[in-house]
């Protein structure tokens, strides 16, 4: 059944290659756990320790905001496709925006999307498998566009007022550092 892993396997990495979503899990030591779903081709395998992925502008922030004060994440993925299996990255993470360079660096590894605002890195310490057996099956489609159609009409000034506006302070009133 289950296994736990000190690093991704070829196997595991091209299972991860072929998902079109993941969920990110954050929490501060105190306040409300956040979990998002991710998706739109933001993931990226750097090694058998290291990924990264392409954080969009959305209506929180809590992700940076609890990387704040602390570094730990997990990353889920499920099949819901093929054979079964659940995927947890477990690890330590950072916070990089579009004023550090190693946005910049990394940015390129992405395809353009208007409203990117973060890039988090994590370092991996362990990695688990499950079976997923109760996982349903479920068919994709495509990607849904309104998020990207959304902001490439909104335009980069009117994304940093909503920045300002909607993505400084969590919903458990922190800052979140968006702006320095």
């Amino acid at each position: 059944m289950g296994k736990r892993l000190e690093c991704l396997t070829t196997e595991l990495k091209e299972f991860i290659k072929d998902q079109k979503i993941f969920f990110v899990a954050t929490a501060m030591k105190e306040g409300k756990v956040n979990v998002s779903p991710k998706g739109m081709d933001s993931f990226r395998v750097l090694s058998d320790n290291k990924v990264i992925w392409l954080n969009l502008t959305g209506s929180g922030n809590e992700t940076a905001t609890h990387l704040l004060e602390s570094d730990r994440m997990t990353i889920m993925f499920c099949a819901f496709e093929g054979k079964p299996l659940i995927l947890r990255l477990y690890g330590h993470a950072k916070v990089f925006h579009p004023r550090d360079v190693k946005y910049e660096k990394c940015l390129s590894m992405f395809p353009a999307i208007m409203g990117s605002r973060q890039i988090i890195e994590m370092d991996i310490d362990m990695v688990q498998t499950s079976c997923g057996m109760a996982v349903p099956f479920m068919d994709y489609k495509e990607d849904r566009n309104e998020l990207k159609v959304y902001w490439e009409k909104q335009g980069d000034e009117r994304i940093k007022k909503y920045w300002h506006d909607k993505n400084t302070v969590s919903i458990d009133g922190h800052e979140t550092s968006i702006f320095e």
